[in-house]
């Protein structure tokens, strides 16, 4: 029998329903505590959600121009120059998406021709797959692999082919919580200008580092500038999620190629949400500081419950997410059996992370557990979670 779906294309063969919302209508039908799709259960900084209020009551409701609202293209810029001393033209080389998702879309729709190859690190956030088979490309994976998910840059290497169109990078990392290094950093920078290579970073969780580690901006590195595209968002830096505001921020003609097939996706969005975005990105750098340590201290609740659960716990450095080997609490390693079971034996809900990988062999011990949520809550799924040792 054949698991061809009918009517899909055939690019799109083999995708299905996203993980997110198949776990998600599961922790509602079983009235779960819901550590799987990674969205805050808090709302954000007061300053914001009042400057989305006020542009609502002031009349921004209608279409923003294509390319973004030039008060929130403006404080990009300044975002930018503030935190990476980088410095962009906001007419030219800042774009507003529909979240950092249709940036994304976008940048491989906008990019890729059928044939290509986009070299990037898995476990990979699953949307990446999904977008290079919308362009007709293909995903080659270098593998990340606990317990420090370490780069191997020989990998990298041997992944370039003269098929390979572009290298995308997610730093900080989903699933894994991995800050790329300095030293990494540089080393597929070297590898992108030898090869010519765009590198397109993911860099939603820019603000979200543990342990006094660094964020580095691939585009502030040397030779970099004039071929990186930086996609980031408001939505985890200001636990807006739903807005859906992000941007792709890169040299004009790169910025030019993504906006190009932007205008065909949603063409514009968040109208009175863009201008709440820009006041957002101009809080003091108290803010910003506290952010971090106030997920730091999550971080450091749910990985201790779930150490005396009885994971294997990977640390992670940054991100709102943790992942964990089931193996000593299910000796199959079947995480997706595991995270199916799970709301029905314990109500939690978490991800399996094979979905995360080209080959989901490689993953199916782990699973991803998310840590952005309120201290209670996260006290109760470990509660609920110890159960299964019990």
């Amino acid at each position: 029998m054949s698991d061809r779906v009918p009517y899909l294309s055939s690019k799109l063969q083999g995708l299905g329903t996203t993980i997110f919302g198949e776990m998600s209508a599961l922790a509602v039908a079983t009235d779960s505590v819901n550590l799987g799709q990674g969205f805050p259960d808090s709302d954000g900084p007061r300053e914001v959600l009042d400057a989305a209020i006020a542009a609502i009551n002031g009349g921004q409701n209608q279409y923003p121009p294509l390319i973004g609202v030039p008060s929130l293209r403006a404080a990009i810029v300044e975002h930018q120059q503030r935190f990476y001393g980088m410095t962009f033209d906001p007419e030219t080389e800042v774009l507003v998406t529909c979240g950092a998702s249709e940036a994304l879309a976008s940048t491989m729709i906008g990019l890729l021709d059928t044939g290509d190859e986009v070299v990037t690190f898995e476990p990979t956030y699953d949307m990446y797959s999904a977008c290079a088979a919308m362009s007709g490309a293909t995903i080659k994976p270098v593998t990340l692999r606990p317990p420090h998910y370490a780069a191997d840059i020989d990998e990298v290497r041997a992944a370039i082919t003269p098929r390979t169109k572009l290298i995308l990078l997610n730093t900080p990392h989903n699933p894994t919580g991995k800050v790329f290094t300095r030293d990494e950093m540089l080393a597929i920078a070297e590898i992108a200008i030898e090869h010519d290579l765009v590198v397109v970073t993911d860099e939603v969780y820019e603000h979200l580092i543990f342990d006094g580690l660094e964020h580095i901006a691939m585009a502030d590195l040397p030779g970099m500038r004039e071929r990186t595209l930086t996609i980031s968002s408001g939505g985890k830096t200001f636990n807006t999620t739903g807005w859906k505001v992000g941007w792709v921020v890169g040299p004009a003609a790169l910025v030019s190629a993504v906006r190009t097939a932007k205008q065909y996706l949603t063409y514009v969005h968040s109208g009175p949400f863009q201008p709440a975005i820009a006041a957002g990105l101009r809080l003091p750098d108290a803010f910003f500081a506290e952010i971090a340590a106030d997920l730091q201290a999550k971080r450091d609740r749910l990985c201790a419950g779930l150490v005396e659960t009885g994971f294997d716990v990977f640390q992670p450095y940054g991100t709102y997410f943790v992942t964990v080997d089931i193996r000593p609490l299910r000796a199959d390693g079947d995480g997706y059996a595991f995270c199916r079971e799970l709301p029905h034996r314990c109500g939690v809900v978490a991800i399996p992370n094979e979905v995360f990988y080209v080959d989901p062999r490689r993953g199916r011990h782990l699973v991803r557990f998310a840590f952005c949520k309120r201290f209670e809550v996260l006290d109760e799924a470990v509660s609920r979670l110890k159960a299964l040792s019990g």
